[in-house]
């Protein structure tokens, strides 16, 4: 009894150590297996996620074709700054130039009747004075020269000049300036002979040597009921402003 149960006590713990060792073996072949499905799905998780990135960054990488398109921008430009700098190179290429001044375009004239405007004006103060004003109306400068030559009605000479109103320069107008002249036309004190009144008037402009007048006389207006002169009649000299004309 004793023998038959220590060798079934044997075969038992044969049979659980075989058991044992095929349970061993099968966990080990599992763990294995296990370990390497683990791995094999950790590999194909990692390829999983090493792909799934490329292909967003991939995506995306039409940002590739940003850059060409910013490339292509960048060349557009450029061309675009080239075609502005050849239609800036064409047009200074057809722009007509200005035409070149004649030699005499811009070289001073004398002023006379053609090419000024002038105007006569009785003044009150000085009293028995008149203003004459000659303006260039041309493109070109002129110069006034000595003094008016005056010739009222019928007269047959012209006043004298008052010497000590001689500028020290001569009156040089510009297209639009003016010039000016002071006539006395009869003594303040009543001393002058031979007056009348004058209706008319007539002012011919000098040349530089003062020998005669040049070009076309002025025939600027009177008052309609004229202007009071005797024989003490004189003229000061073109001067460049109106004050220093009103000093004679």
């Amino acid at each position: 009894m004793f023998k038959l149960r220590t060798s079934r006590t044997r075969l038992a713990g044969v049979a659980a150590t075989t058991v044992l060792a095929a349970l061993s073996l099968t966990a080990c072949g599992d763990g294995t297996g296990a370990k390497n499905e683990g791995a094999g799905t950790s590999t194909s998780t990692n390829s999983s996620s090493d792909v799934v990135p490329a292909v967003s960054v991939a995506t995306p990488r039409p940002s590739g074709s940003a850059s060409a398109t910013a490339s292509t921008v960048s060349k557009n430009s450029s061309g675009s700054t080239g075609s502005g700098s050849t239609t800036a190179r064409s047009k200074r290429t057809v722009r007509t130039p200005a035409p070149k001044a004649t030699a005499t375009a811009g070289k001073p004239i004398t002023c006379e009747g053609s090419n000024t405007r002038t105007v006569a004006a009785p003044l009150t103060r000085p009293v028995n004075h008149m203003l004459l004003t000659v303006t260039n109306t041309g493109s070109r400068t002129c110069y006034l020269y000595g003094y008016p030559a005056v010739q009222f009605t019928d007269a047959q000479s012209v006043p004298p000049v008052i010497e000590a109103s001689q500028p020290q320069a001569v009156v040089t107008l510009q297209p639009g300036e003016s010039g000016y002249a002071s006539v006395s036309l009869s003594a303040t004190d009543g001393s002058g002979t031979d007056g009348r009144t004058v209706k008319s008037l007539a002012v011919h402009f000098f040349g530089r040597s003062l020998s005669g007048s040049v070009g076309a006389a002025a025939h600027p207006s009177l008052p309609a009921k004229g202007v009071y002169i005797d024989d003490s009649l004189k003229v000061s000299y073109w001067q460049q402003s109106m004050d220093d004309a009103l000093d004679w």
